[in-house]
């Protein structure tokens, strides 16, 4: 259909009764390897607005549902929003109501596949379940969004996670979303996963992503003893640290044998001292005489 149609045109005459659709020559043909296939998504918040980004990026057709109030994101910050629903067809559904979920339906016969971070009570009460699903389009592959995939009902959030899954250092709060950025990445996979699998002839439909279990795989370098205490990447071993500048802060990342030999030869045996010394112009000019991995950055 996205080779041939506007999505949007076709979308609103279809189920809201707008008269227009555009035709075979006004959109021109769709090469990304996504193209003419579909997604309906429920996702609200980040995970689910990211994916489907991304999938929209490789040419996949979105039509992104929201209740009447809104996406949480598009008042927390609006311009990443846009960014996100860039290339989506963005509509205000309320599921709640029967009319509603005949509108979701509909959509969902005609689509490829279906993203939602609903908890499972909560789509049931939709009208979304395997059962539901199967009935209505036996080929829609469905990726869920979860907090926590071990107990999909317990709520939480990226800040949860990232405390369960030991990536903070309180009372400090985390500089990134990185549970639901994870999530998002898990998401995109498990779509690619399923719609290939289809291809393939393949039954698999479903797939769950927990942000809980994301987060806890970004956290692999704690566990396995890489960043955490006393480990190389911890800040324990000089040529992986950061360093004090007279006008800002260094990243030293000489881990390798040949970049740590070559950071040792220039700041000798205490680099400190050495570095308290350095500006922020004097280190990366040294970083790029040196060819060292040495980033530095003025005070904020």
């Amino acid at each position: 259909m996205s080779k041939y149609f506007d999505l949007a045109g076709f979308v609103n005459a279809w189920l809201f009764g707008e008269d227009e659709v555009v035709g075979v020559d006004a959109v021109m043909a769709d090469d990304r390897p996504l193209a003419s296939l579909r997604v309906v998504s429920l996702a609200q918040n980040l995970p689910g607005p990211l994916a489907l980004s991304m999938l929209v990026a490789d040419g996949m057709d979105a039509i992104k549902i929201e209740p009447p109030s809104g996406d949480f994101l598009s008042l927390a910050a609006p311009a990443w929003y846009a960014e996100l629903t860039k290339g989506c067809l963005v509509r205000a559904i309320d599921l709640r109501s029967e009319e509603g979920r005949k509108k979701l339906r509909k959509l969902l016969a005609s689509a490829d596949l279906l993203i939602t971070s609903q908890r499972p009570s909560a789509l049931a009460r939709l009208g979304v379940s395997n059962e539901a699903l199967a009935e209505i389009n036996p080929d829609l592959c469905w990726v869920e969004i979860v907090g926590d995939a071990r107990s999909p009902e317990i709520p939480g959030h990226d800040l949860t996670y990232q405390l369960e899954a030991g990536l903070l250092s309180p009372p400090m709060m985390p500089r990134s979303l990185i549970a639901d950025l994870a999530g998002a990445r898990q998401a995109v996979r498990a779509a690619l996963a399923l719609l290939l699998g289809r291809a393939l002839g393949r039954p698999e439909r479903r797939r769950q992503v927990g942000l809980r279990q994301a987060a806890e795989e970004f956290a692999a370098p704690v566990y396995h003893g890489l960043t955490g205490d006393r480990g190389p990447l911890s800040g324990a071993v000089a040529a992986y640290r950061l360093y004090r500048l007279v006008d800002g802060w260094a990243a030293v990342a000489a881990i390798e044998p040949h970049f740590a030999a070559g950071f040792a030869r220039e700041v000798g045996g205490d680099p400190e001292a050495f570095f308290a010394r350095q500006t922020v112009a004097t280190t990366t000019a040294l970083a790029r005489a040196r060819d060292l991995p040495i980033s530095a950055i003025p005070n904020a």
